[in-house]
């Protein structure tokens, strides 16, 4: 009973419609059909995106019979959920070489060999349109159209396309399609998965349940984003991580204990002890660190991390062992923060420059297109790269 009780408690949002049923389900022994749909748009999974994949596994651990859903088919029109505008059409090519490193990723957190993988392109592409329109009658416009995100689009007079209207009902699909008991997902996905929960009872006259998971801040208190540089990606190096998690603020420590770390309650209650105690938040950061890193690599790559880190911002050093970034040609400071990875677009290198954060070889750079030259970039206290001119 403990055991569930914290499963669904812990980095939990809300669970629809009932927590106690759902607890009274699992509790029955019964394996329930359980799966977490992403639409590989994107190439990266930060931190944030990990507490829900750290729940599913929870769950696969626990026996259920779990299925990580690739939305190929459904990424062909990108859910909008949380977004102001339409999302841009993927090519499949797109889809599947962004699908290559998300699993790569993802296996940081998941155990695949205990995790079904399967792509919604399996049932989606043999539906034909006599199907859809037999779908399409269990929903509303009005429901669609309430969505507050829809709702300002609308109302700020901003296309809204009519294929968006068919992306819950395709994830309503991949619900019934797979007989689910239970559906995981952020809170913006909330509903796209009672899409799933309308189709589970009106087709198979079945109960099912949705449960979305916490909101992981990112480094300065936001939700975490690539757009505002924020994000703890699952690829940083350990160095990285490391001093990414050293720059959240203080009052995130717990939240990050709870919700990106496989700590106990008992350990993590020890820590908020110690908080309370007005004992110096960065000793605990230096601990939380050392723990994400260790996690998501092992503990040789967390100690080097903590040692390069003590070395390069307490004690003002560069590091020794530099990443190297090749240039080829000519290539602006900007284009090159994107080459080595310290940015993800030429706004975000725009942005950090102006922001002061970076220097190449010691001298702060405050042209984004000033050509790179080899020596040593620094991006902020705590990343640097060694830059060789081809």
């Amino acid at each position: 009973m403990k055991q569930i009780e914290e499963l669904l408690t812990r980095s939990v949002a809300n669970i629809i419609p009932n927590k106690n049923v759902l607890a009274g389900k699992l509790m029955s022994g019964k394996k329930l059909n359980i799966y977490l749909g992403i639409d590989p748009t994107s190439t990266k999974i930060h931190l944030g995106h990990a507490v829900v994949l750290r729940k599913l596994n929870q769950f696969a651990l626990l026996g259920h019979n779990v299925t990580f859903l690739i939305g190929d088919f459904t990424a062909l029109i990108g859910d909008t959920s949380d977004k102001d505008s339409e999302r841009p059409a993927l090519t499949i090519k797109e889809i599947e070489e962004n699908f290559k490193t998300y699993k790569k990723q993802a296996e940081k957190i998941l155990d695949f060999s205990k995790i079904k993988v399967r792509f919604n392109s399996e049932w989606l592409k043999k539906l034909n349109f006599e199907d859809i329109l037999k779908l399409t009658q269990h929903f509303s416009v009005g429901d669609f159209a309430g969505r507050e995100l829809i709702k300002k689009r609308l109302s700020d007079n901003k296309r809204v396309g009519l294929h968006e209207f068919l992306y819950p009902v395709m994830q309503g699909y991949d619900s019934y399609f797979m007989d689910t008991d239970l559906q995981l997902g952020g809170t913006d996905q909330t509903f796209n998965m009672q899409a799933g929960r309308t189709l589970i009872k009106d087709l198979r006259n079945k109960e099912s349940f949705v449960l979305t998971t916490a909101i992981l801040e990112g480094t300065d208190g936001r939700k975490m984003s690539k757009s505002w540089g924020n994000a703890i990606w699952l690829d940083d190096t350990a160095f990285d991580m490391y001093a990414k998690v050293m720059a959240i603020k203080d009052e995130l420590i717990l939240n990050y204990l709870l919700l990106a770390t496989n700590l106990s309650l008992e350990e993590i209650a020890k820590f908020e002890k110690r908080l309370k105690s007005k004992e110096n938040p960065r000793d605990i950061k230096k601990e939380l660190a050392y723990q994400i890193v260790k996690e998501l690599y092992n503990d040789k790559s967390a100690q080097k991390a903590k040692e390069e880190f003590e070395k390069t911002v307490q004690n003002k050093e560069v590091p020794q062992d530099l990443s190297e970034v090749l240039v080829k040609g000519s290539l602006t400071v900007s284009d090159t923060l994107i080459q080595s990875l310290f940015a993800q677009s030429k706004s975000e290198a725009k942005r950090l420059i102006d922001q002061g954060g970076v220097l190449l070889n010691d001298i702060k750079v405050t042209n984004p297109n000033l050509q790179i030259e080899a020596g040593i970039l620094k991006v902020g206290k705590k990343r640097f790269a060694k830059i060789v001119i081809e």
